[in-house]
Order: structure tokens, then C-alpha cells, then sequence
């Protein structure tokens, strides 16, 4: 597979100059290197102006489950740089879509307990959530059966048409 990285900087600076790169290139294949040994498909880096974002495919790896920690650097000033590392998720681990655009609830009321909480195991046609969309409320049903492992949403956020809602391991 393809690896594909990309390292922007922002600038006025005329296109035919170099660009003033915060790491190396040979930095750079040595981090894309680290990141295929280890499962890490995707890394964000930024301190200023600078950002470097880098995805690469796993081909022929086993597949890494857990993701790598988060690691910050601290700053003599200024803005504290960031990094991040996404490992890829198993292949049962299935998202569960909006379908609407609207605002999220776990439960039917303030007072309620939530429909869905991780680690709670549900059924085709359970109900894990409401997204009120133009005043209606709209039950959201599990299309799968397995584990909640992560839920991806805060009580009351709006949430876009697609946006994944929940994670549900169908292995489980």
C-alpha cells in the first residue's frame, strides 16, 4: 500500500523558496519508518506555524489494537506542540452513523438513566441514544449486536448527518 504523507507549513514566502521545514526529511523516513513498525496509520505534529500530518498504510503487518499515547512536548514559549498517533481498529469494531443532523441525548430525560453505556452489550433494535431533529425525537436502534466500547458524543452536542455516534465491537 501507499504511503502518503504531508507536511505543510504556513508562509507568505515566494513558492520557488525552500521550505523551512521544522524536522528533517531523514526525520521524517524515520518517523514514517516507526509509524509502519509499529501499526500507526496516522500522526499530527504542530508548534507555531509549523504542522506536519502523516497517514501511511499497513500492508502486510499485523494490525495493532491499541492506540499509541498521546505525547506532548513542553514550550519555552509560545504555543505547546502536539502530537498524536491513531492506531487502526479492529475489523469488528462497527460505527454506528447519525441520520440525522440534530442534537445528541443518551437519555430520555435530564433524569433518566442513559440507553447505552460502554461496556453494555446490546442487541439489533436496542435503543442507544436520541438525536432530536426540528423538534422530534429520534430514537437511534443498534443495526448490530456486540459491546459498546466507546461512545463518541457528549450529552447535548449537536451532531452532523454521518457523524459516527457510537463504536460497538460485534465480536463481543
Amino acid at each position: 500500500m501507499k504511503k502518503k504523507s504531508k507536511v505543510t507549513k504556513s508562509s507568505t514566502a515566494a513558492p520557488s523558496k525552500k521550505p523551512d521545514l521544522p524536522l528533517s526529511l531523514d526525520s521524517l523516513s524515520e518517523l514514517s519508518s516507526f509509524m509502519k513498525s509499529n501499526g500507526i496509520i496516522e500522526f499530527a505534529w504542530s508548534k507555531g506555524d509549523h504542522q506536519i500530518s502523516m497517514k501511511t498504510g499497513i500492508a502486510g503487518s499485523a494490525p495493532v489494537y491499541a492506540a499509541a499515547p498521546m505525547m506532548s512536548v513542553p514550550s519555552t514559549g509560545g504555543s505547546a506542540p502536539v502530537a498524536t498517533a491513531v492506531a487502526k481498529e479492529p475489523e469488528s469494531y462497527k460505527k454506528v452513523l447519525s441520520p440525522f443532523v440534530g442534537t445528541f441525548y443518551r437519555a430520555p430525560s435530564p433524569t433518566s438513566p442513559s440507553y447505552a453505556d460502554i461496556g453494555k452489550r446490546v442487541k439489533i433494535g436496542d435503543t442507544l441514544c436520541i438525536v432530536e431533529a426540528m423538534k422530534l425525537m429520534n430514537e437511534i436502534e443498534a443495526d448490530f449486536a456486540g459491546k459498546i466500547v466507546q461512545i463518541l458524543v457528549e450529552n447535548g452536542q449537536p451532531v452532523e448527518f454521518g457523524e459516527p455516534l457510537f463504536v460497538i465491537d460485534t465480536a463481543n
